[in-house]
């Protein structure tokens, strides 16, 4: 009767698919079952088969199966094909092999390394320890340059992910590209459009479980598609709920940008996993086609940053929630509701108050508000429109050239500025240690030149901005006109045109608001572009003067 009963040990590092065994596997098999026909002293009592988990860690299914066999006394052997196969990492292993192991009384045999605890001269201490360093040297080295070649892919632009956010797959064609995955798309663009209409999260969540839209996560299942796996990922039946929503208003991937490297693990031994800083993350623009434009990202970031809060009756954001602030004391306005003889009354006041610093309150009533804002918003939509009329009908080519021209001679200009502040640098010192120039002189010429430089540096770096600008297709110029001329038809306010158009109302009155649009930084320089070559009219002159003034008082 045999000795020994012996569990088989197998493990591979990576395998493509976890559910069919490898043939790197069955030539492990193969290697210890010629072993155990020669030594009929060893009884295979069971197979152990990690396929697809690192050596590095040890909280591998069937390890545990076999360490549980040891503790129940089941085996009092275990065979590996080497002792890699056992584990890579030098600490742990040696570990179970000189401790764990023998105190269970469990004979080791390691089949191509020639190991075998039962014969003392083929389980030397030494032996064994060498070759767990060695083993732990390899896995360190691969993950360093598994690390680098990731980053490199990641810097190029290639998506090197399992599992590709909802809304995207992985492209049949090249599997660092991500491609459209357009039913999940079009949830998404609802989303976002339910988002910048007014609905909160939970209301878009509780839409789309009503329409019997799946989740992400059960979307994916009835595809087939990767996803990730355990906690909330595994629950059965799972719904959509408001987190969910929020994490696709965040996602930045859905703009066409490719944002990875977000977490890593310390390193090769520990797989805890850790949040890098998002500084730290690699980005690529425009690494895939969007579903999200980034305007209307940029909208959906800028309503998270505002008072989003519901009506009590209803699910919708208020009409001017977040955007209206007190000319006065600059805190932002609340809305109150008031009923006065069975009528009801809605208005925007200053919560501060004269009792706690407010030196002149606000106080506007909602239909008020809405007139105003609603005649100023088409005012300036009507400036939009005019101004692009007038813009198609200069000569851009033309007016490009001589830009450009002015353009280039400044950045010359600057660019022997830099130069001049740089050699008179570099002979500082020299006249210094010659006593040409005393310590004090040395210090303050220095520290004159260097600011000259600094101050040449910045002017190029905008100026060829500004070149950059200048060159720039008129269509390109005033793409930001189409996100005006979208409502140029509107009749009455609601919360997308609002959110859309508008940046902060400072209120001083009933019909005194000083409104601040979204681009009004571009729409000043098409403006002072028409005012340099006489093309500008009485109405938009004075537009230009309004924003100037603006622009004044907020700096």
């Amino acid at each position: 009767m045999p000795k020994y009963k012996a569990d088989a040990y197998l493990r591979l590092s990576y395998a493509p698919d976890r559910n069919a065994e490898s043939d790197s596997i069955a030539n492990q098999k193969k290697l210890i079952e010629d072993f155990v026909a020669a030594h009929p002293d060893i009884e295979i009592v069971s197979e152990r088969v990690d396929d697809g988990y690192s050596g590095v860690l040890f909280d591998r299914p069937a390890f545990q199966e076999m360490m549980n066999d040891i503790v129940s006394g089941k085996i009092n052997c275990v065979i590996v094909k080497d002792l890699s196969r056992l584990g890579r990492e030098y600490i742990e292993t040696g570990r179970y092999l000189q401790r764990t192991f023998p105190a269970y009384g469990v004979r080791f045999i390691s089949v191509n390394d020639g190991i075998d605890t039962a014969n003392e001269q083929n389980g030397d201490d030494l032996h064994i320890s060498l070759k767990n360093l060695l083993n732990d040297t390899y896995c360190r080295d691969i993950s360093v340059k598994t690390r680098s070649a990731l980053l490199t892919k990641r810097q190029n632009g290639d998506y090197v992910g399992a599992c590709p956010i909802y809304g995207y797959r992985k492209d049949p064609e090249n599997k660092n590209h991500l491609i459209i995955d357009e039913d999940a798309a079009r949830v998404v663009r609802d989303i976002y459009r339910r988002r910048i209409d007014g609905a909160s999260a939970k209301h878009i969540a509780d839409e789309l479980n009503e329409r019997g839209v799946l989740c992400p996560m059960a979307y994916k299942d009835s595809r087939g598609l990767p996803r990730p796996t355990g906690g909330f990922a595994d629950v059965p039946a799972a719904k959509w709920a408001p987190r969910a929503g929020y994490r696709i208003l965040r996602e930045e991937t859905y703009t066409g940008v490719l944002l990875q490297g977000r977490q890593e693990t310390h390193n090769h031994k520990l797989k805890d996993i850790v949040r890098k800083p998002s500084e730290e993350w690699v980005r690529v623009e425009n690494a895939h086609e969007p579903i999200i434009q980034k305007r209307e990202f940029d909208l959906v970031q800028k309503i998270a940053g505002l008072d989003t809060r519901t009506a009590p009756d209803g699910d919708g954001v208020y009409l001017f929630s977040g955007l209206l602030v007190c000319s006065s004391c600059g805190g932002r306005m609340t809305r109150k509701t008031n009923t006065v003889k069975g009528k009801r009354y809605i208005y925007y006041h200053c919560p501060t108050g004269k009792k706690n610093g407010c030196a002149r309150p606000v106080m506007v009533r909602e239909d008020d508000l809405a007139q105003c804002v609603l005649a100023s918003v088409k005012a300036y939509i009507s400036g939009v429109a005019s101004l692009e009329d007038l813009l198609a009908s200069i000569d851009e080519e033309r007016i490009n050239r001589e830009e450009a021209a002015k353009i280039k001679a400044q950045i010359a200009d600057n660019q022997v500025k830099l130069e001049e502040a740089r050699q008179f640098k570099a002979t500082l010192y020299e006249n210094y240690i010659s006593s040409l120039i005393s310590k004090k002189e040395y210090r303050d010429l220095k520290s004159r030149y260097t600011g000259q430089a600094e101050r040449a540096l910045e002017a190029i770096s905008l100026l060829r901005k500004e070149m950059e600008r200048t060159m720039s297709s008129a269509s390109d110029r005033l793409r930001w006109t189409q996100h005006f001329r979208a409502f140029s038809t509107m009749a009455a306010l609601d919360r997308r045109a609002v959110i859309a158009m508008v940046h902060s109302i400072r209120v001083m009155g009933k019909n005194d608001l000083e409104i601040t649009f979204r681009y009004q930084m571009e729409f000043r320089q098409a403006l002072e572009r028409l005012e340099r070559y006489g093309q500008l009219t009485p109405s938009l002159l004075a537009v230009l003067d309004t924003l100037r003034a603006q622009e004044k008082e907020a700096a």
